[in-house]
């Protein structure tokens, strides 16, 4: 579907411009005239430049997020209006991405729609969890204060995110440097090495033979494992993006050695927070349990959580189908029954979030003291291998030279 650049006035005479797709001009004009506006000029895009197609590629990141919650929420609740508000925003941001969302939403607002409806139509920028908590803060009158609540919960979020990734981040250096510089050596080191030694009939000792026989193959049918390991990647990939595949995979996530308890703390953190959230913001329970199963990122916690939703909508309380399911820890099922019945579940969750969320950090710390020695280990035993692969043959060497 090919895109136009429109130029049009609204019902002021203000005038717009921006970039939509449709499959003619002329339904572009009739797009716009049910938003209220009257066309100008339409112009089919053409291919963009490279600085723009660059601009285009850069990924909202969490802090762009959070500053537009903030500063939007400030600016309603110094009483500007939501469209006043959007446009200043617009005119300030730097990311063209968002730029243009605030742009789209703008005009959606102006054709009639309201802010949770006008946010719905990005839903790559703007998850469910986002729209329904605006529409809950548009029913409440307490839009400000939703928006200030969604930048706390994605800073949180994404905090705990950074934290994972720079826990993993050095040892994953480290293994793919060691793996790299060991991969070069195996291939062009040690064949040229062992060559010197086989036209001076020294029998290769063998280590020094293994490891010429692997580089040798390396670099002769060095395209069949490209091809192995990307359909094997392939394979794999479109395995777990099955249904049965994600839930093998997930719960294999659960409960794998040491990276288990990691996953499922950062999981019943992200449920509690999300859940908590969207309780706070006046989002019905079983509205609430279906965006959570969406947003927790576990398809065995998922599914958890959707046979809870089925027995809350049968009266029943909220930590019964937790406690049969036996995924959720004691504590949480504990906690979040004490806030069922004192009326305070919103608050006993986000206890239970704050308190994964450390849960979480103190593992990541206690995963990276593990970590670094394991791969410190593997590594000396690789180098340690290929040194001994190549001491050994000159041993060999000196011993025929003695006699």
């Amino acid at each position: 579907m090919p895109t136009y650049i429109y130029k049009a006035r609204d019902a002021t005479g203000k005038p717009v411009k921006g970039r939509m797709a449709a499959k003619t001009a002329e339904e572009l004009v009739d797009k716009l005239r049910k938003m209220g506006y009257m066309t100008t000029q339409v112009t089919e895009s053409l291919p963009l430049k490279m600085e723009s197609l660059f601009d285009r590629l850069r990924p909202i990141n969490a802090e762009d997020m959070i500053m537009f919650n903030v500063q939007l929420a400030n600016m309603l609740n110094a009483g500007i209006s939501i469209l006043d508000s959007l446009g200043a925003l617009a005119r300030q941001l730097e990311n063209k991405k968002l730029k243009e969302a605030i742009g789209g939403i703008t005009r959606s607002i102006e054709g009639g729609d309201n802010f949770s409806q006008a946010l719905a139509r990005y839903p790559l920028i703007f998850p469910k969890l986002f729209v329904n908590m605006v529409k809950a803060g548009e029913a409440s009158g307490k839009l400000d204060n939703i928006l200030l609540r969604y930048a706390e919960y994605f800073e949180r979020q994404s905090d705990l995110k950074q934290k994972v990734k720079a826990a993993l981040f050095y040892p994953t250096v480290l293994l793919f440097a060691g793996l790299t510089v060991t991969l070069f050596i195996v291939t062009f080191i040690i064949p040229q090495f062992a060559q010197v030694f086989i036209k001076s009939n020294v029998p290769l000792p063998i280590p020094t033979l293994i490891l010429f026989k692997v580089g040798v193959a390396i670099k002769k049918f060095w395209y069949v494992g490209v091809l192995l390991v990307i359909s094997a990647w392939i394979g794999i990939k479109n395995y777990i993006n099955t249904e049965r595949g994600r839930l093998v995979f997930d719960r294999f996530k659960l409960k794998v050695l040491v990276l288990g308890p990691l996953h499922r703390k950062a999981a019943i953190s992200g449920f509690a927070r999300t859940f908590g959230t969207l309780s706070a913001s006046g989002v019905p329970i079983l509205e609430s349990l279906d965006i959570t199963k969406d947003v927790v990122g576990n398809e065995v916690l998922s599914r958890v959580i959707a046979s809870a939703r089925k027995a809350v909508e049968k009266g029943q309380n909220l930590s019964e189908p937790l406690k049969i399911s036996e995924e959720f820890p004691p504590d949480v099922i504990q906690m979040i029954s004490v806030g069922e019945e004192s009326g305070s579940l919103d608050r006993m969750l986000n206890k239970i979030a704050d308190f994964y969320d450390m849960s979480v950090g103190y593992a990541i710390k206690k995963l990276t003291t593990i970590l670094e020695p394991l791969f410190l280990v593997v590594m000396g035993c690789m180098v340690g291998f290929i040194m001994a692969s190549m001491l050994l043959p000159i041993f060999d060497m000196i011993k025929i030279l003695k006699r």
